[in-house]
């Protein structure tokens, strides 16, 4: 799979994952050996499991979401970088915008090996309407 392939795999699986809530499909686009950071001043996790674990915990803190992706840009060795925004309602009914970027390395089968994510978050629904061009 080339690594344009893979990130728009990626951005796929995250988009029927998160409408969906199911952390399962989301999890299956990563090695079982990956790196997963979800904000630079977290702690770094290890594995296919800690990436369910991972949006399993956020799912649960989420009644609904609204999200945008934006077409990755791809590096022929294997690495890309996705922008994205979202308008999160939790459960206790507070509404945000989160907006980011996250960083992946793919292996050879289109798998996650490495993902850094790089995000803000500010109270209030901000939309969806990024400077870039949206794919999902």
């Amino acid at each position: 799979m080339s690594p344009t392939e893979a990130a728009r795999a990626w951005v796929e699986a995250w988009s029927e994952g998160w409408q969906n809530h199911e952390h399962d499909v989301i999890a299956h686009r990563y090695a079982d050996d990956c790196e997963f950071l979800s904000h630079p001043l977290r702690e770094l996790r290890r594995g296919r499991q800690a990436v369910a674990d991972y949006a399993r915990h956020t799912f649960a803190e989420e009644r609904s979401a609204r999200f945008a992706f934006a077409e990755p840009i791809v590096d022929s060795d294997g690495c890309a970088a996705v922008e994205y925004r979202a308008v999160i309602t939790a459960t206790d009914e507070s509404i945000s915008t989160l907006a980011g970027t996250t960083l992946l390395r793919f292996n050879s089968e289109g798998l996650v090996v490495e993902h850094r994510d790089y995000w803000a978050m500010t109270e209030g629904d901000l939309g969806l309407d990024p400077p870039w061009r949206t794919i999902t």
